[in-house]
């Protein structure tokens, strides 16, 4: 299984962008999917996942103005990302868990870097 990012850069304060993670194998619709990311000093931390149901959920940080979803066909899963803050500044990891719900021992992507300024 391989997962590669896409979509980051550097951005200002109140500004978007969407990240994808593609994947690849023949099977892709009945693992769940989240988005972790991890700051200079700071341990990697879950950000959103998506269930293979279709059901999300998000760190308190970014409620309100982050939306994971998914596409089956196209094995991707994606992270919009609004109104960013600086404090959202760190590297952004795709993972797919080994089942539809999140679990450990998934696979994860190289990294996406986000930068946000102020």
């Amino acid at each position: 299984v391989q997962l590669v990012e896409s979509g980051g850069g550097l951005v200002q304060a109140g500004g978007s962008l969407r990240l994808s993670c593609a994947a690849s194998g023949s099977v892709f619709g009945i693992n769940a999917m989240g988005w972790y990311r991890q700051a200079p000093g700071k341990q990697r931390e879950l950000v959103a996942f998506i269930t293979s149901g279709g059901s999300t959920n998000y760190a308190d940080s970014v409620k309100g103005r982050f939306t994971i979803s998914r596409d089956n066909a196209k094995k991707t899963v994606y992270l919009q990302m609004n109104s960013l803050k600086p404090e959202d500044t760190a590297v952004y990891y795709c993972y797919r868990s080994p089942s539809g719900a999140m679990a450990g021992l998934g696979s994860w992507g190289q990294g996406t870097q986000v930068t946000v300024s102020s």
